[in-house]
């Protein structure tokens, strides 16, 4: 299995849960941490908006983020997992997971399902932690990080599927350099395409026939907190987080754009800070009954949510907001 690792480190692997963390670098930090036993979780939990990668991996590629799961359980010497399913993709592909979890066990691979009902939060590593030990879905404080103490106060590798998925590719000798795109033109047009990771922006869309015939604006790496871009911007834009492309109409009311981020945002903090609770809170009210953005008090808000908010759920916010204020509505 070390040479999976050089074969790893060679491909350029890095997480696809959108922090893109070079993978070799979190398996050599497992490996080397100390600890009694060491647990590897798939995470499918993928709660924000604009994302169904995941969805579409689990139920048409799931033996192989299996076999991903079963790489790194056997470079770090454990044969315990846990399977971190959004309840409602477990629904959609129980009758497989579970005859994949019987066959493992027959060859001493213990694979545990955990199954959340879905939410944005339960995807941030540490909270998912907490929830699997039955407390309250909310982050922990780092450090420790979970590759030294993490499940259970062990060791614990954590993946997203697509990541697992593309280690086992890397396994069979097999990976192309690609990743899977989510791209979106409201909820009727929706499609997962594997493509080159290097691509732009703009090369996705016309390689899918998805460049809109109207004006328009996209936004990218998740719908809730992603970066929002001018279709003059895509070209040379490669994409960033976790793989998710949406089209808007250039001439959507920012009302509605604004009060779709922030009722997010307001439905999904977890509560563990004051500046992302009431801040969402706020951002989310403030809309009510409004007829313009009234942005003096919204960047307020926003700025306190990006320098004071305990995870990056609630410094998240700011991406949205000032990419869309500075590419869209050309507001300094």
């Amino acid at each position: 299995m070390s040479t999976l690792l050089e074969q790893i480190k060679e491909a350029g692997l890095v997480g696809r849960g959108g922090a893109e963390f070079p993978t070799w670098k979190k398996w050599e930090g497992v490996k080397n941490a100390t600890g009694d036993k060491k647990y590897v979780i798939c995470n499918a939990s993928e709660g924000e908006l604009g994302l169904f990668k995941d969805i579409h991996i689990l139920e048409h590629h799931l033996e192989q983020v299996f076999k991903g799961l079963k790489c790194a359980m056997d470079f770090l010497d454990t044969g315990e997992a846990y399977f971190n399913f959004n309840q409602t993709y477990y629904e959609r592909v129980k009758e497989q997971a579970e005859y994949l979890v019987r066959q493992y066990k027959k060859d001493g691979y213990t694979i545990t399902f955990y199954k959340e009902e879905p939410s944005y939060i339960g995807g941030e590593e540490t909270a998912l932690l907490e929830a699997i030990e039955g407390r309250r879905t909310e982050p922990r404080l780092k450090p420790p990080y979970p590759s030294d103490a993490g499940l259970f106060g062990m060791p614990t590798l954590i993946h997203n599927v697509e990541t697992l998925f593309d280690i086992a590719s890397v396994a069979d000798s097999a990976y192309e350099h690609k990743r899977f795109y989510c791209v979106s033109e409201g909820e009727q047009k929706r499609s997962v395409h594997h493509l080159p990771a290097h691509w732009s922006v703009m090369q996705i869309l016309e390689e899918i026939e998805m460049v809109p015939l109207f004006d328009y604006f996209v936004q990218i790496g998740g719908s809730i907190s992603g970066l929002v871009l001018a279709s003059d911007q895509l070209d040379h834009q490669p994409m960033i987080g976790a793989g998710s492309i949406e089209i808007y109409p250039l001439g959507l009311e920012p009302l509605t754009l604004l009060k779709k981020w922030f009722d997010f945002y307001a439905t999904e903090s977890c509560g563990k800070c004051t500046p992302c609770k009431m801040g969402s809170y706020n951002l989310s009210e403030m809309l009510k009954g409004e007829e313009e953005v009234p942005w003096n008090k919204v960047m307020e808000i926003i700025e306190v949510m990006e320098k004071t908010s305990f995870c990056a759920l609630g410094r998240s916010v700011a991406t949205p907001v000032k990419s869309y204020r500075k590419n869209i509505l050309k507001i300094s």
